[in-house]
């Protein structure tokens, strides 16, 4: 195993665990971040454990790149080469999208801290389904040609 090898794998870990902190323990996470339990009883500390799904969303797609940059080591000459970016970019858009699914599900029943479906969240949400769609298409389209 080489140096770089073994780097990749590292990142790939590391990355993984953030995914785990921020997403999956994202309530722990809110706990470090805000360690007095008078300044959690606020909209804003719910605000912040619920971001943690944007935080971790974004370090499994640089975990998984990472994997797919370790298997694939050589450069980008071919066209499952140029693949493995497009996945990338769909699974960082896709995070974002459906990190934003359970507060568009609390919104349709009037809940929810933030507004999925109004202005600038709106925006966010339909860019990152269409950007996940597209990248994932492609790299589909590249992969079977």
């Amino acid at each position: 195993m080489t140096p770089l090898n073994i780097l990749l794998a590292l990142n790939a870990i590391w990355f993984a665990m953030a995914f785990d902190a921020f997403y999956r323990r994202r309530k722990i996470f809110a706990k470090v971040m805000v360690p007095i339990q008078a300044d959690r009883d606020n909209t804003a500390y719910d605000a912040l454990v619920e971001s943690g799904r944007f935080m971790g969303g974004f370090n499994l797609a640089l975990s998984a790149f990472n994997l797919l940059l370790l298997f694939n080591i050589g450069g980008f000459e071919s066209n499952a080469q140029w693949a493995t970016l497009l996945i990338f970019n769909a699974l960082a858009h896709g995070s974002q999208f459906f990190g934003n699914v359970p507060m568009a599900l609390q919104n349709r029943q009037g809940g929810g801290l933030w507004r999925v479906f109004k202005g600038v969240m709106l925006r966010i949400f339909v860019i990152d389904f269409t950007l996940m769609v597209a990248n994932a298409a492609l790299a589909a389209w590249l992969l079977l040609a």
